[in-house]
């Protein structure tokens, strides 16, 4: 894949094509954005681009085409797995991340973890990786121009790897091209930030979306409604229509959760329910909990636009005989904020591995207390 073939983001590409045509390249770069928003095809392209040349072989396409170019090396988060016992590094998976490249490539950090059947593990970049890149760019490109490292969620480099890597994302060697793609700049530590040149990628076209999704074979009325729900993130749009059922599961545990919530504010003993409820929930995967949580927010700000008579935005499509619309009277001004931030502060919570059903208990009390808040 090389520029022409990314999907979406003209104005970004014509700056990236542009530095390269004038040959001034920069040798740190931050791409900001999230995965679904296909920073990864981006950095792929760009890096495929760069190390090629003016005047590629076709052997030179190939390799960088298969992933397999000699110049081009790969970091991302690791996680111990069955495996691989101890001390994890991108180079032992180098096979298994070419694979899920390859099949999902607008893939999120958390299908990353799921690929590799460690969702419930917390996935790093340790000092042993930033070691392996430094030795790596020490040496000369294996194709006489320029060689690229590629870091696929930055922000998970730990603080030592970080350090490690300071000195050669400040001063690299010649011809040498960091690209770090991370969901926030500010995630990274301020030292490692302020040395990249930062693009900023925001969501594709909902055209854009709705075009990809009938060229794979999706129905034109589902590619449009999807595409509309994605809010431009095509990774999104993509795990929409491949885990229909997920989704199903998502707003079954979701009515569950709130009509529970409902009855146990006039009966005192469906409290118990609500703690088997969390129980449940408790004995899922840390990324399936939070992705639930994710579903939740976006169900919460639906039934908020629905209860203001915003519907045309609220873009939520049920799979279920959920009544969307009646459940929105609930949902207002006065109770919106705090049920959103007790969300957001349990999907933080869980990503420092607090204890979810300690979480999902507490959650479930806030949240009988507050959809019975009056407007």
């Amino acid at each position: 894949m090389f520029l022409n073939d990314v999907l979406g983001h003209d104005v970004q590409k014509r700056s990236l094509a542009g530095s390269i045509a004038v040959k001034r390249i920069p040798h740190a770069q931050l791409f900001e954005g999230t995965d679904g928003n296909g920073l990864l095809k981006v950095a792929l392209a760009y890096a495929n681009t760069v190390v090629c040349g003016d005047n590629p072989s076709e052997a030179s396409i190939r390799k960088a085409l298969r992933m397999v170019h000699p110049d081009i090396h790969f970091v991302f988060p690791t996680a111990v797995t069955s495996g691989t016992k101890t001390k994890p590094t991108s180079n032992d998976f180098l096979n298994k991340w070419r694979g899920f490249v390859s099949e999902q490539p607008f893939g999120s950090l958390y299908n990353w973890m799921r690929y590799l059947e460690a969702e419930n593990k917390q996935g790093i970049i340790s000092v042993n990786d930033a070691l392996s890149v430094i030795e790596k760019v020490r040496f000369k490109s294996f194709e006489g121009g320029w060689k690229c490292v590629i870091i696929w969620h930055a922000e998970k480099l730990t603080l030592a790897a970080s350090n490690k890597l300071l000195k050669s994302i400040e001063e690299p060697p010649a011809k040498t091209l960091f690209i770090l793609l991370c969901p926030n700049a500010y995630k990274l530590i301020a030292t490692i930030r302020s040395r990249c040149q930062r693009t900023h990628f925001g969501g594709v076209e909902p055209s854009l979306i709705a075009q990809l999704l009938e060229k794979k074979g999706v129905a034109k009325t589902l590619s449009a409604a999807v595409a509309s729900q994605s809010k431009g993130n095509v990774g999104k749009a993509l795990d929409l229509v491949d885990q229909q059922n997920e989704l199903v599961q998502y707003e079954e545990w979701f009515v569950n959760w709130v009509r529970t919530a409902f009855r146990a504010k006039a009966n005192k003993a469906v409290v118990l329910e609500l703690s088997k409820w969390s129980q449940s929930l408790a004995s899922k995967g840390i990324e399936t909990q939070k992705q639930f949580l994710s579903f939740t927010i976006q169900t919460f700000r639906a039934a908020l636009m629905n209860h203001y008579k915003l519907e045309a935005v609220a873009n939520f499509h049920p799979k279920t005989d959920f009544k969307l619309e009646r459940f929105a009277s609930f949902i207002h001004g006065a109770n919106i904020l705090p049920i959103i931030t007790s969300l957001e502060d349990s999907i933080y919570h869980l990503s420092r591995n607090g204890s979810p059903q300690m979480i999902f208990t507490e959650l479930s009390f806030k949240l009988t207390r507050l959809l019975h808040s009056k407007a």
